[in-house]
């Protein structure tokens, strides 16, 4: 494939962010149990605990929103669809910081409500959250590994 040009997204090569790159974002805080699950699962993708000083800050935010779905006859809703949105921004850590690449990631999940067993139902919902969250932090850690690049390259 390398004849090609391709050439694998997280490489250790000068083309290419490097691990070290991705391991100098530093995630800022994030509000709300969802959110310290998005910044705990974005610093194990950048691998930012690894002891690479920090060269650019991560700031993002997550929000979600539950709609009902499929009803049955008497009212009482059979799913729920829920909706993940995370904006972010990545900054340079330098003074006055510089903005390097930013989007809107969305996604959504949804699970069935079974009846009388409100178990079950919170599970589901705590599964799809889970869910949520890795589609969310592996579509951002995907952007800045693009935008990282396109720096290194002088596209950006």
């Amino acid at each position: 494939m390398s004849g090609c040009g391709f050439q694998p997204l997280y490489a250790t090569s000068n083309n290419g962010p490097t691990a070290a790159e991705l391991a100098a974002v530093r995630v800022g805080l994030l509000p709300d149990r969802s959110g310290q699950l998005l910044r705990r699962a974005l610093e194990q993708r950048f691998g930012s605990n690894t002891g690479v000083a920090g060269q650019y800050e991560l700031k993002a935010s997550f929000q979600t929103g539950i709609e009902q779905e499929g009803f049955r006859r008497d009212g009482v809703a059979t799913r729920s669809r829920i909706t993940a949105t995370a904006p972010w921004q990545l900054y340079t850590m330098a003074v006055p910081p510089v903005l390097v690449a930013s989007g809107t990631e969305k996604t959504f999940d949804a699970w069935n409500i079974p009846d009388n067993q409100f178990f079950a139902a919170d599970a589901s919902a705590d599964a799809a959250q889970q869910r949520l969250v890795v589609l969310i932090a592996n579509d951002i850690t995907e952007k800045v590994a693009i935008a990282l690049r396109a720096r290194n390259r002088g596209t950006a």
